[in-house]
């Protein structure tokens, strides 16, 4: 490996100076040992991808695509461990030349030939704040393993899908509610997106136009109840294209008072129902634990449930 790391983008960061190696036998200098850099891995567990495609969404929300090695595989639901480089501060408090990693839910489909992530920025983020800098033509690292059991492969049986979401855990589902096999699977999908603005409601045109879809829109067309869209604005009233009002209410909330069900026009029952939850942690423990008083229970490791959760942080 070089001594001098690249930047995602092809610039090279400047190399530190390394101390001297100890003399060899009669004074002859031992070759310098690269030095190896905070988060820096070997090159045979990552991949380095290109950006191909950047979608702001907000000044703060943002999608973004990737090449894709072409053995990396995953199941949807599944994350990544991305790699930015970052060379600033002082190294004295290890913030100095690094390479920085964060999961990321895959927000693509399986057999895209692309990568496709959900992004926030957080002010002053290690990760975010060089990630939103990137452009079309930087290279981001994607490491070659995928982890994550938010996939429905922890669930036997049921008949309706429920993917509750807020802000960017909406990633994983977008992955889940493009395969194929899902689709085959159950007989309703519910798609419930928590957000605090409207325009924060990312991916709405993709999911409202499933409709017109060359694969999806014909089997909408033969069964037109198959996906439920449920947004909620917890901010600001919004309504549908239609004019309908939108839940102004967080999915506790609704989940408590029954509009989430009456809405998507469902019942949440564990005999039938099989639930998917990614958020903020307290989102995420909060439905859990509302859920669990109606009978439904966490998969375990080879112990198949009727709820599987993601922490988004």
């Amino acid at each position: 490996m070089s001594n001098t790391p690249e930047v995602p983008g092809g610039e090279a960061a400047p190399a530190e100076p390394r101390p001297a190696a100890p003399p060899i036998d009669g004074g002859a200098a031992a070759p310098a040992k690269p030095r190896k850099l905070p988060g820096e891995m070997p090159p045979d567990k990552y991949t380095r991808e290109t950006i191909t495609w950047i979608k702001p969404w907000t000044p703060h929300l943002f999608s973004f695509r990737t090449t894709r090695a072409p053995g990396f595989r995953f199941i949807p639901g599944q994350f990544a461990r991305l790699g930015v480089y970052r060379d600033d501060g002082d190294p004295a408090d290890k913030k100095g030349p690094r390479w920085v990693w964060r999961a990321y839910s895959i927000a693509s489909a399986s057999y895209d030939e692309f990568l496709e992530f959900y992004s926030i920025v957080v002010p002053d983020g290690e990760f975010t704040t060089t990630l939103a800098s990137l452009k079309v033509g930087d290279e981001i690292l994607v490491e070659k393993t995928n982890y994550g059991f938010l996939t429905t492969d922890r669930f036997e049986g049921g008949r309706d899908l429920w993917l509750l979401s807020s802000g960017t855990g909406l990633a994983p589902f977008l992955s889940v509610l493009f395969d194929l096999d899902i689709w085959a699977q159950y007989e309703r999908i519910v798609v419930v997106h928590s957000v605090r603005q409207e325009n924060e409601l990312a991916y709405r045109d993709s999911i409202e136009g499933l409709k017109d879809h060359e694969a999806f829109g014909e089997l909408l067309a033969e069964s037109p109840g198959k996906v439920v869209y449920v947004p909620l604005v917890t901010r600001a009233p919004a309504v549908h294209a239609d004019g309908r009002p939108m839940l102004n209410k967080r999915i506790t909330t609704a989940l408590a008072d029954g509009s989430l069900e009456a809405e998507a026009g469902l019942k949440l029952d564990p005999a039938t129902s099989r639930v998917m939850i990614c958020g903020n942690p307290e989102m995420v423990d909060d439905i859990r634990k509302q859920l669990a008083k109606s009978g439904f229970a966490v998969s375990r490791r080879g112990v198949p449930g009727t709820m599987a959760v993601e922490n988004y942080w």
